[in-house]
């Protein structure tokens, strides 16, 4: 779920602005990060697990704990919200090296992935060295953050899984092949991409004191933020340019993975389409006639839509929580979310 760098430090610098900024919390995180990373009796884990956090990344999720906990009149640098932050970003690298094995991307972050310098099997044990050292630390702020972060796991494996059901690799792997329709790709990014945005909302709300209808706000409002950049993501796979990811248009197709535009389009099409045919064995050349067809295809008026629906459903959370918000002015950042979340489709 990519966010161009500009837009991150345009929410920063507004913030600052503002009388709210980020950058201490911000800084707090980072240094968090570093030392949760450290691994002085064995050098080598060290270096491959500072691989990609080194190597960037937006620190979009805590950002969004220190908002949602700003929100709540809780302090930017709040050691709480600070170790939430640095909880939310350690699950969501676990999940980048270990889906890079599965996936096999060219680059991440710019760089060689970790399971092609080193190997599979070092990408996978480093994702795991990372989720247990988020867990030690949910341990450390209380029963209910442990129990989110564990069912938000749970949702990140179910999706993935659930993913790979409805493509042909299922059988490489053993698993019941499902067809892919728009009610199992909806439950696929849920559960995929906005479980942990969600719960980056609810542990800001719930750490900064919130009452439980404001958690429970914050949370759906994350879930709906999540749900409308990953519908975007998806349809800028079709129309859009290649990515510093390395992720070149068209890459959803051609690892067989139906998303929500290309779902509509067979929808209308009917199965016997020149499209349906072309998927069916979706090399360079197939995939290439297929974005051609699917570029001025009406289904992609209705994947823009849906993302900016789901934009809406979030600013509408922020609407009911803010009367009962000790400091509402903090919703500036995360309105400006549902905004350009809603814009990027355009």
């Amino acid at each position: 779920m990519p966010i161009p760098e500009a837009v991150i430090t345009d929410l920063t610098a507004k913030g600052a602005e503002r009388g709210i900024d980020l950058r201490p919390g911000l800084l707090a995180v980072e240094q968090r990060l570093d030392a949760l990373v450290t691994v002085e009796t064995l050098p080598f884990l060290e270096t491959v697990g500072r691989y990609l956090l080194d190597a960037g990344g937006k620190r979009f999720r805590p950002m969004l704990v220190l908002l949602s906990g700003l929100a709540g009149g809780a302090s930017v640098d709040d050691p709480g919200l600070v170790d939430a932050g640095a909880i939310v970003e350690l699950v969501h690298l676990s999940t980048l090296y270990h889906d890079d094995v599965m996936d096999d991307p060219p680059l991440r972050r710019g760089l060689e992935p970790a399971h092609r310098r080193w190997s599979a099997t070092v990408s996978v044990l480093t994702g795991d060295f990372l989720l247990a050292r988020a867990s030690e630390l949910s341990a450390a702020l209380g029963v209910e953050v442990t129990r989110i972060m564990s069912r938000t796991i749970a949702d990140l494996c179910r999706g993935q899984i659930r993913e790979v059901q409805g493509t042909r690799a299922a059988a490489e792997h053993n698993i019941p092949t499902v067809r892919p329709d728009r009610e199992h790709y909806m439950n696929t990014i849920g559960e995929k991409t906005a479980s942990l945005i969600a719960a980056a909302c609810r542990l800001g709300a719930l750490l900064s004191g919130q009452q439980s209808q404001a958690v429970e706000a914050f949370s759906r409002y994350g879930w709906h933020l999540g749900m409308s950049f990953q519908l975007a993501d998806d349809l800028l796979d079709l129309v859009g340019e290649a990515t510093e990811s390395g992720k070149e248009p068209g890459t959803d197709l051609r690892e067989g993975v139906l998303t929500l535009p290309v779902l509509l389009a067979l929808d209308d099409d009917g199965p016997d389409s020149p499209l349906a045919r072309l998927l069916e064995a979706p090399d360079d050349g197939a995939v290439t006639q297929a974005l051609a067809i699917l570029s001025g295809h009406r289904a992609l008026r209705r994947a823009r839509d849906a993302a900016r629906l789901e934009a809406r459903r979030a600013r509408q959370q922020l609407d009911v929580v803010a009367p009962q918000l000790p400091y509402p002015a903090a919703l500036d950042g995360l309105t400006f979310l549902t905004e350009y979340a809603a814009d990027r489709v355009d």
